[in-house]
């Protein structure tokens, strides 16, 4: 476990956890007919924290979350926002990378996946350290284009397209049966952007060419994935009306705030009120709401929450992504780091090479620069609760879960319902 001197290597005091409080919001309330608990077992929003109700039961799950982050240091806290890549099917290699850098979690890609597909629950069994803080496990498994398990014979989005709604709930349900089995926790597979335009790169990802199709498909998705693994929205606030690839650029658009709500909002609210319990948000920008891209945007996550409602995991799609602009606004990944955790995000993406110094990331360095952004008040250390507590809830919820098996205890089927 990364650690650091003075402040950095000391556990948070109960001034932080007071803070925490007032910002904090549990992922319990991202969940269906749950309310938030907040590290003091109060209620709130992501805005504004509700006073504690001291006759409120006792959440298991967040008292026990409670009592791992006020033992946290600062290192550990920030260490547990990142999920990173390492690729290769060497389960130690893999569970030590996890562990000797403290991350929250891992995402596999193709390079990850043994050639027998069916073996791939047995390399994620041996990843985390702790079988009672599992790392969370990620995937992008939407079929059809992007398609990391070749085991995975439901349809993909342009298949699906103009088949009845209910083959959208079927065809996720035996993805989310799949990546289940194969030990994965959370699918980045559920695509809320429209477009009708055949030659944007995500045209055939898109699980509707219009607002209202792609809101049932994608609240149809949701369903279908529920119980099995946590569902993602991307790329909010919608890829789809930004034309260009945010792999390679920031795409922009000129669409106001108004259009947005009506013509690309709908899907992402459908799959929100359907459950989800993670929105992944893209490098791109909305220049009338806000000039830089919605994954170090404020703005953006401030209306995912308050107008959304959404109050679950927000993720940034691959930070590296920003570096190969080539802008050099982006070329520093703890600058990106920093704006992204100030912005609002719960956890930081990167698909990271075997070396990840030779796209200019030390890891110990980024989270050293973190912590020197909370030293010097660009993000508070509330932030970084907030963000650290919402997760330790997840992992939580997502060892009760292994510990039950299916049908798992009640705390389980709150986490993935």
């Amino acid at each position: 476990m990364i650690t650091g001197g003075g402040r950095h290597g000391r556990p948070s005091g109960s001034a932080a956890l007071a803070a925490a409080v007032a910002a904090a919001v549990a992922l319990s309330m991202a969940l269906a007919g749950c309310s938030p608990v907040s590290p003091s077992g109060g209620t709130g929003t992501h805005a504004q924290a509700a006073p504690a109700r001291t006759s409120a039961p006792v959440d298991p799950l967040a008292a026990d979350a409670r009592r791992r982050l006020s033992v946290m240091t600062l290192t550990e806290k920030i260490s547990s926002l990142l999920m990173l890549h390492q690729p290769g099917t060497d389960a130690a290699a893999l569970g030590s990378f996890a562990a000797d850098n403290g991350l929250g979690g891992l995402i596999l890609m193709g390079d990850n996946v043994p050639p027998a597909p069916e073996d791939l629950g047995a390399l994620t069994s041996a990843l985390s350290a702790d079988a009672a803080l599992p790392l969370v496990i990620g995937i992008d498994q939407e079929g059809g284009e992007v398609d990391r398990l070749r085991n995975d014979e439901a349809p993909g989005a342009e298949a699906l397209r103009p088949q009845p709604v209910q083959a959208t709930e079927d065809a996720f349900r035996s993805r989310g049966a799949l990546l289940q089995s194969a030990g994965i926790s959370v699918n980045f597979g559920i695509v809320a952007d429209v477009t009708a335009d055949p030659n944007s790169f995500l045209y055939g990802r898109v699980l509707g060419t219009d607002p209202s199709a792609a809101s049932v498909r994608v609240a149809a998705a949701v369903a279908g994935e529920r119980g099995r693994v946590l569902s993602t929205l991307k790329h909010f606030p919608g890829h789809g009306a930004a034309p260009g690839d945010s792999h390679r650029s920031i795409p922009s658009t000129g669409l106001g705030y108004r259009d947005w709500l009506s013509q690309v909002a709908p899907p992402f609210r459908a799959g929100i009120t359907a459950g989800a319990q993670v929105v992944m948000f893209g490098h791109l920008a909305y220049p009338a709401v806000d000039a830089r891209p919605a994954s170090l945007s404020p703005a953006w996550h401030t209306i995912l929450r308050r107008t959304l409602g959404f109050t679950g995991i927000a993720i940034t799609d691959d930070l590296l992504m920003l570096q190969d602009t080539g802008l050099a606004e982006y070329a520093d990944p703890t600058e990106n780091a920093i704006a992204a955790i100030a912005a609002g995000n719960t956890m930081l993406l990167y698909v990271t090479p075997a070396d990840p110094a030779r796209v200019g990331m030390v890891i110990p360095a980024l989270i050293n620069g973190i912590a020197g952004a909370v030293e010097s008040g660009r993000i508070t250390e509330a932030q970084i609760d907030d963000a650290a507590y919402r997760l330790l809830v997840v992992r939580r919820g997502l060892a009760v879960r292994s510990a039950h098996g299916e049908p798992c205890g009640v705390d389980c089927r709150r986490l993935l319902r």
